[in-house]
């Protein structure tokens, strides 16, 4: 099976600021794509839009907040006004904030449901029309939804993360049965340990102790790996979707 670099291609990358979203625009751009990074720290994403220009790549630093609507389609405008129509979309942006059900942190459990559920829905509706516009017109076109392991391996602690990641992969699930007859590909990406920033969100010392356990003793994924994972499924011949991937650190079971 054939591999195609990206060259021609535009893509949005949210929570490009840091981990799997930085890495994933730098490969993408590195492939030859336009990338527009989106992400709430304004000052992260023009160095790293600095970065991929000094590599050569085209890259659009574009502020947004995926919880906001209004944020949302003030990004789309902008991806518009400067690089055009999209027709490659990477829903990374998210939070994991574990703590025992019994805690009751409706503050963590809205942030994650705002961000990591609702907030990939707003991305896609704010880019639906362009990538189905791409499938018709007979460009490749994708939407990777990076969710997690924890979306069906259950962790004591995280069940309300799991669950918003839960919804993401049947969230691809379901859309393939809308966009894949419009030759609109959904790729569903479930990295397990992952060396990211969501680790230092973790506010309970005892699950941070945990979670740095578990990455001394099995040992994690980079950023970089990950990104590798999204270039190559939207890199495929566009006849081809890989729809579901999950990937992990060889000792993770």
């Amino acid at each position: 099976m054939s591999y195609e670099n990206l060259s021609g291609r535009t893509a949005v990358v949210t929570g490009a600021a840091s981990g799997i979203g930085e890495a994933v625009a730098v490969r993408l751009a590195a492939e030859g794509a336009r990338v527009a990074l989106l992400a709430r720290r304004a000052d992260r994403l023009r160095g790293l839009a600095e970065k991929i220009r000094a590599g050569g790549g085209e890259a659009l630093a574009v502020a947004a907040d995926v919880t906001d609507d209004a944020s949302v389609e003030a990004a789309r405008d902008l991806v518009h006004e400067t690089f055009g129509a999209v027709d490659l979309v990477v829903n990374n942006a998210g939070v994991m904030l574990p703590n025992p059900i019994a805690a009751g942190r409706l503050d963590e459990w809205r942030r994650m449901l705002d961000t990591n559920v609702a907030g990939v829905l707003r991305v896609i509706r704010a880019f639906t029309a362009d990538l189905v516009a791409a499938g018709a017109g007979g460009r490749t076109a994708d939407l990777v939804n990076v969710s997690s392991i924890g979306a069906h391996i259950p962790f004591p602690d995280y069940a309300v993360y799991g669950a918003t990641k839960a919804a993401v992969t049947y969230l691809s699930q379901s859309l393939r049965t809308e966009f894949g007859p419009q030759d609109v590909r959904v790729t569903n990406i479930e990295p397990g340990l992952t060396e990211t920033e969501l680790r230092t969100h973790v506010d309970s010392a005892e699950l941070t102790e945990q979670l740095d356990g578990m990455f001394d003793a099995i040992g994690a994924l980079t950023a970089t790996d990950v990104a590798d994972v999204v270039a190559y499924a939207a890199g495929l011949p566009r006849h081809v979707n890989l729809r579901q991937i999950i990937v992990q650190p060889t000792r993770q079971a």
